[in-house]
């Protein structure tokens, strides 16, 4: 007997195309939810951002994580961070960084910028990883690049993939272009996602919707677990 189709409701088709949606085949990928992102005095911080923005998705991943971990379904987390004496950081990334106050590998009141081990590197005590859930430690913006996800999401068979976290317009989305040219079927969480600027996470959200979808699909948290809590 062929199992029912499960879809969540999405922007500009219902998510996923072929209503195989199960917690053998779907994972939810967290991305870079960590203190220098979100936190006082870490690395966005150093640069004069808002953080009420990149601070707003929290709750709403602490929601589907509850949601998505209750039911089995595969969670991973990332963290952006590089070596301590910055051998794996592109040095035109250092120098930009200089630019606007927020220097890879400079000194700052949770410890060096973006070094891995330092306290503002690790991600944030709301939404930390579980003992059996996959940390990819990145040194850069997109999750595939530089890491083992690719081989671990074949491995594990898994063909959708969920995107939440920080920031838009920059590792969620560099994480999901590459994704959809692997050939995984994504959903961006509109409300699990921010940007350091309104306009840029809008114009992120409507990119993924254009030419009907072109890296995947636009959805809420609040639909997501609607979909994934619902008998039929």
């Amino acid at each position: 007997m062929e199992e029912a189709k499960k879809y969540v409701t999405a922007d500009p088709y219902p998510w996923p195309y072929n209503g195989n949606l199960s917690p053998e085949n779907t994972a939810l990928i967290v991305i870079d939810m960590q203190l220098d992102f979100v936190g006082k005095d870490g690395y966005i911080d150093s640069m004069g951002y808002d953080l009420s923005l990149t601070r707003k998705p929290i709750e709403p991943i602490q929601n589907v994580l509850e949601c998505m971990r209750a039911q089995g379904y595969h969670i991973f987390h990332t963290r952006e961070g590089y070596r301590s004496d910055l051998s794996d950081c592109p040095v035109n990334r250092i120098w930009r960084t200089k630019q606007v106050g927020g220097e890879i590998g400079s000194p700052g009141p949770l410890g060096r910028l973006l070094i891995r081990g330092e306290k503002g590197w690790d991600i944030i005590p709301e939404l930390y990883p579980l003992k059996d859930e996959i940390v990819f430690d990145k040194p850069g913006r997109c999750s595939f690049v530089h890491t083992d996800l690719q081989l671990i999401l074949q491995n594990k068979g898994i063909k959708n993939l969920i995107l939440t976290g920080v920031t838009t317009d920059v590792c969620v989305h560099s994480t999901m272009r590459i994704a959809d040219d692997y050939g995984y079927e994504c959903l961006l969480l509109q409300d699990c996602c921010a940007a350091t600027e309104l306009e840029n996470h809008l114009a992120a959200i409507n990119q993924v919707k254009t030419e009907g979808g072109v890296f995947g699909a636009v959805s809420t948290s609040k639909d997501l677990i609607d979909a994934l809590t619902s008998n039929k």
